[in-house]
């Protein structure tokens, strides 16, 4: 326990800031989530995912809640794989196949 002034203002702002940044850093996450998850699912709305996913990632980088370049690696990376997927999208498979492959085991 801190017994100096200006040491008891600054554990409260770091708290603070600390449940700010939490907050920013797990919206991100979950965006940067959900887009993979449209990837994996062959969502017809992974662009709007995506868009989303960048723009949370841009938003905690400006906070500092996350560095820039980490901002822009995951960006990449998101993007990489968006232009890739537009470019051969996956074929989507039928629901009765995936009944029968579950029924064999």
């Amino acid at each position: 326990m801190a017994n100096i002034n200006s040491q008891i203002k600054r554990n409260r702002q770091n708290e603070k800031r600390r449940i700010r940044n939490r907050n920013l850093r797990g919206a991100a996450r979950t965006a940067i989530y959900a887009a993979r998850n449209a990837f994996e699912e062959n969502e017809p709305n992974t662009k709007e995912a995506v868009l989303k996913a960048i723009s949370t990632l841009d938003k905690a980088a400006e906070k500092g809640v996350i560095h820039k370049n980490n901002a822009s690696r995951r960006k990449g990376r998101l993007m990489k794989r968006l232009a890739a997927f537009i470019a051969n999208p996956p074929v989507a498979e039928d629901p009765a196949s995936k009944k029968k492959k579950k029924a064999a085991k």
